[in-house]
């Protein structure tokens, strides 16, 4: 019987540390993670470079910053941004300001911008066919000649396909398989809706290892 109370003490311990993961990518201090990105021939079309630091820790939550600079296929710098990522009992929490495609980004830097603050979270634990929650995010802001606009992002329809294993230039990790949709609606004058069907390759415990976005692709290919 004490052999068998162990046995269970050991393993709901066991679950409790893997519930409370929080060595996300994101959330490790003094990394820099670098992300490429290819078209549907594979050829490479830029990278973007996540500098991690600001690490805090406060009971079971962890939160750090996370600066990232885009760079062009040339190697040119196009922009740079900051934002929050957390983490609490393993749940990894992700300001949707990291979601908005990079030809929509320079709005949010804009001094006149007015941010709704969203986050998409990915639970500490998931298995096939577990729809995840929604996110949704939107700015307002006004343009250098004047003109008043706004930008919308939502990613629904969430839900884990399968899980599988994936290999990158930066390591292999066993993912699970996320389908969702992504919307982004920019108005200036007038309104201009896009839809993206996305797939991304999610470890537990690391983070989002691979995306497939219409005719794009982006994978982590140097950890450091």
């Amino acid at each position: 019987m004490k052999r068998i109370l162990l046995f269970i003490a050991v393993l709901l311990t066991a679950v409790i540390l893997q519930a409370q993961n929080c060595d996300y990518y994101f959330l490790q201090e003094g990394k820099t993670i670098e992300i490429g990105f290819k078209n549907k021939k594979g050829k490479s079309t830029g990278r973007q470079v996540y500098s991690i630091s600001k690490r805090e820790k406060k009971g079971n939550s962890v939160s750090a910053t996370v600066s990232s600079e885009m760079f062009s296929a040339k190697g040119k710098s196009e922009m740079k941004s900051e934002n929050r990522v957390s983490c609490e009992n393993g749940k990894l929490v992700c300001d949707m300001r990291m979601y908005v495609p990079a030809g929509q980004q320079e709005y949010l830097g804009n001094s006149t911008a007015k941010v709704d603050e969203a986050y998409l979270e990915y639970p500490a634990s998931m298995k096939k066919d577990d729809q995840l929650k929604d996110g949704r995010f939107s700015v307002n802001f006004k343009t250098e000649t004047g003109l008043t606009g706004s930008l919308s992002v939502s990613i629904t329809n969430r839900k884990v396909l399968d899980k599988e294993t994936v290999t990158t230039p930066a390591g292999t990790w066993e993912c699970f398989k996320i389908s969702c949709t992504t919307k982004v609606n920019t108005k200036i004058l007038l309104n201009v809706p896009v839809t993206i069907n996305v797939i991304e390759w999610f470890a537990p415990g690391f983070g989002i290892v691979k995306t497939e976005a219409g005719s794009s692709t982006t994978e982590i290919i140097a950890i450091r």
